[in-house]
């Protein structure tokens, strides 16, 4: 067993391509009411392909809109700041890890997987009167450790997942064991790193442990949604279902006649957002 220090994934994770400039201000805008958005539209207009790309999965069948849009202002007016933040987050945190290099991880199943939680995510958030958006985003990045994992220490990290595969455990089993870490701790790691508000750290270090998260967090949100999309297969074949904690489940206040909304939601949007995030 290959144990990772703190210290060891701190410095790793430090030498991974820094976010664009104008993700940082966004980070920022988080709690800020005074956020000066024209300001970050033309921050993000000078990034071609960052713009490129928002524009590519805002014009996407995943949002519907009844025209194109042409600009990020433009994005801003239809879907409005909180959306196209959510976007911009998305695909630069997904573009900063390039190609792994890892066997045993498969990127297109990751990031189905991802979307999906980001799907059940927002039905979920907007049962409950949460912010769909951040939680979109939250249930997309929620499992960037993975990435992290598979991106700066992909040979140990192959190590883990073969030993996932032969011991038919959860993955979280399989890196403890295996790294005596896991996603959800490393991506905690890299969203201090990044400077990650609150709101969205908690999502990506607590999705396994809800309970020790406090109850206006995204981690009982998030979390509930990974299981459903584990329920629902979306990972893969060896896909194994992982128990609801009871905690979360409470305090969102959900039931079986709500999840029944939820399900197909999930599983109706799932074709055209993973279309539309995949690079």
């Amino acid at each position: 067993m290959n144990t990772l220090s703190r210290d060891e994934i701190v410095s790793r994770l430090h030498r991974l391509p820094a976010l664009p400039v104008v993700i940082g201000e966004l980070l920022s805008s988080f709690g800020n009411d005074e956020t000066d958005i024209g300001l970050i539209c033309r921050q993000v207009a000078r990034d071609q392909s960052l713009t490129a790309r928002l524009l590519r999965v805002a014009n996407s069948s995943f949002y519907g809109l009844q025209c194109r849009v042409a600009t990020i202002n433009e994005a801003v007016v239809v879907l409005g700041f909180r959306a196209v933040r959510s976007m911009l987050l998305t695909l630069s945190v997904s573009s900063a890890f390039g190609k792994q290099d890892c066997p045993g991880f498969e990127p297109r199943a990751y990031m189905r997987h991802c979307v999906g939680v980001g799907l059940a995510a927002r039905a979920i958030a907007e049962t409950t009167g949460r912010n769909p958006d951040l939680a979109f985003a939250g249930g997309v990045l929620h499992d960037m450790g993975q990435l992290a994992l598979a991106s700066v220490f992909s040979d140990a990290y192959a190590r883990a997942l073969a030993y996932r595969r032969e011991h038919d455990c959860p993955l979280v089993v399989a890196e403890r064991d295996i790294l005596g870490t896991d996603h959800a701790v490393v991506g905690g790691l890299l969203a201090d790193t990044w400077n990650f508000p609150a709101s969205l750290r908690s999502a990506i270090a607590e999705h396994h442990s809800p309970s020790a998260a406090t109850a206006d967090s995204l981690a009982d949100l998030v979390h509930v949604a990974d299981a459903i999309a584990h329920g629902l297969g979306l990972a893969g074949d060896d896909d194994l279902v992982m128990p609801v904690d009871a905690t979360a489940w409470q305090r969102l206040g959900l039931d079986q006649e709500k999840l029944a909304r939820i399900l197909p939601r999930v599983v109706d949007g799932l074709d055209e957002a993973s279309q539309a995030f995949s690079a």
